[in-house]
């Protein structure tokens, strides 16, 4: 083995940066005079570094393929963690509804309960949105004889979605639950408190006119009220979340935002319907009265 003596180590290392520089330098000088000959340079040296590199990259690979199975693995604990704790949960609340469905069976038999019939419905798909009178409507599409009249609830796979208001002879319009014209009585699951949602032509309805001394609680399920004969009892609607100006407003069950298809029920309701949907009764005239003169 070769020793340098302090010296000569100190001039060799001082000299080091100018010599790459030069270097630098010469090499781009090379490039510029002789294009052909840096072409074929870098060329030369490319073949001569891929299979290296081509080596090096297998083993790079194979560590941080073994570094993503180690995190998928970490990860695949822990949600077999979370889905041990989620059905032991499912668990008690399935064995709850077992109680609950054997007592409320119970109760029925000993109060000759009359269960109402199931309603009959047609699923309607969704063509269009907005326009006409309302913000916040769906205009649905139907056949000539579809049956579709006034007053039907429209509900998707998760809830509540809104009401037909508008009935033509080949489509219907469905006024939406969040439209600012929209009032549902609703009922508080957890308090049984009946209250009112009314639509803000926003993504959540409010609560108002909900019973002194009760307040929505975070979370709460709201299902509809039989009020006014608008809508049967216990549709599922949503839940409460209140807000950061602190009102009480409904995240709906329903995908309003990605309404394809509809589901229309009939349960024979004509309550709350908007005014343009009454009929006006012409003025019964006594008996030897003439008729009134019709304005051209």
């Amino acid at each position: 083995m070769i020793r340098l003596s302090i010296p000569l180590r100190m001039a060799l290392s001082r000299l080091s940066l100018p010599v790459l520089i030069a270097a630098a330098f010469g090499t781009m000088l090379l490039g510029k005079a002789d294009a052909v000959l840096a072409e074929r340079a870098r060329t030369a040296l490319a073949d001569v570094l891929t299979p290296i590199w081509a080596a090096l990259r297998e083993p790079v690979g194979a560590a941080r393929d073994a570094v993503q199975a180690v995190r998928q693995l970490v990860t695949l604990r822990e949600e077999n963690a979370r889905l041990r704790e989620e059905n032991e949960r499912l668990r008690r609340w399935h064995a709850a509804a077992l109680a609950l469905e054997a007592e409320v069976d119970m109760l029925r038999r000993q109060l000759a309960f009359i269960p109402d019939a199931a309603p009959a419905f047609q699923t309607a798909r969704v063509v269009a949105d907005g326009g006409g009178t309302y913000a916040r409507a769906m205009l649905l599409a139907a056949g000539p004889q579809h049956g579709i009249r006034k007053g039907q609830v429209a509900l998707d796979e998760r809830g509540l979605a809104g009401r037909i208001t508008e009935v033509g002879q080949r489509s219907a319009r469905v006024l939406l639950a969040t439209d600012m014209n929209s009032r549902i009585p609703v009922t508080l699951e957890g308090s049984r408190a009946r209250a009112i949602m009314v639509g803000t032509n926003g993504a959540r309805p409010r609560l108002q006119h909900w019973p002194e001394g009760v307040l929505p609680a975070e979370g709460e399920r709201v299902v509809t009220s039989a009020e006014a004969n608008a809508f049967p009892a216990g549709l599922p609607v949503g839940v409460v979340r209140w807000s950061a100006s602190g009102a009480p407003e409904v995240e709906l069950f329903a995908r309003l935002d990605r309404l394809d298809v509809v589901r229309l029920f009939d349960y024979g309701l004509n309550g709350i319907l908007p005014p343009e949907t009454s009929v006006r009764r012409e003025p019964v005239r006594a008996a030897g009265t003439p008729a009134a003169r019709r304005t051209p």
